[in-house]
């Protein structure tokens, strides 16, 4: 027997699914837009697609990500395949990505993505500069392939590089003009990390240590930037003084924190000194 497309939003909503969510995996499953949704809800929706979607309605209130249940997320401007394995690209990453492109000229510049994942940062920083090149490194080899798989999908594999290896292993003896990460920042421990989140995104790709600083520390250990290039990175929302007392440390200037899209601190900046 048939249901159709509002009977099936209703039992989302037994559910307890957000309804960008219901229509996020219902437009998936049906292969048809959200709006079409809105303006069909007395659409047939057949017994074996129907099931098919109250089985990503479970997975859903399951905890997974609707990321991973699509497929797909969009990011900044551009739109990414996404897999479980790798961590799934949020919103307050754009504020990074955004800081680049204002604190960095339009000219050719060659920028270093640490820890790519789904080569959300890099793709976008590519999409938005057409004379820049970006290297990506990630020691995940399926980020990696998932990296180049999105670079063909957005036509951007002539300007993007993309390393497997740990940190800068990969690329060493090369200096650049930006180097930029969304590293793990999540202290070991941490009772504020999501259960959902830590049962199916990539622990390796969160945790960094007792307090959560370990992998900043590694980035800022041999940075390889010119004079006067710049450091660009990710953190959790109460890290931001200590993030810039690692940043005065390695002797670094102009240091700023900047906030994400909620006014939490959330992106810390500085700049090698002219005759560092």
């Amino acid at each position: 027997m048939a249901t159709t497309i509002g009977a099936l939003l209703a039992d989302a909503h037994t559910l307890e699914l957000t309804r960008l969510d219901a229509e996020l995996l219902l437009a998936h499953a049906l292969e048809c837009t959200r709006s079409f949704l809105f303006t069909h809800p007395e659409q047939p929706v057949q017994r074996r697609d129907g099931a098919r979607v109250m089985a990503l309605f479970r997975r859903r209130a399951a905890g997974e990500p609707v990321e991973y249940l699509v497929g797909r997320t969009a990011f900044h401007a551009i739109e990414l395949e996404v897999e479980p394995g790798v961590l799934v690209p949020r919103d307050d990453t754009e504020c990074l990505v955004e800081a680049v492109l204002a604190r960095t000229s339009p000219t050719a510049a060659h920028v270093l993505d640490l820890g790519a994942g789904t080569g959300a940062i890099a793709l976008a920083l590519a999409h938005a500069r057409r004379d820049w090149r970006i290297t990506a490194v990630d020691r995940s080899h399926s980020a990696c392939a998932l990296t180049a798989r999105n670079a063909r999908a957005l036509g951007l594999t002539p300007r993007v590089t993309i390393h497997m290896g740990d940190w800068y292993a990969p690329v060493a003896g090369s200096v650049f003009d930006v180097v930029v990460s969304n590293p793990p920042y999540i202290a070991v421990g941490d009772p504020d990390l999501d259960a959902a989140v830590r049962r199916f995104e990539p622990e390796d790709a969160l945790i960094a240590g007792v307090d959560g600083l370990d992998a900043i520390r590694s980035i800022l250990s041999d940075l390889p930037l010119h004079p006067r290039g710049l450091l660009a990175v990710e953190h959790g929302h109460r890290q931001g003084e200590a993030v810039r007392a690692l940043f005065r440390a390695r002797a670094l200037e102009e240091i700023e924190t900047i906030h994400d899209l909620e006014g939490r601190p959330r992106v810390t900046l500085g700049r090698r000194a002219r005759n560092g």
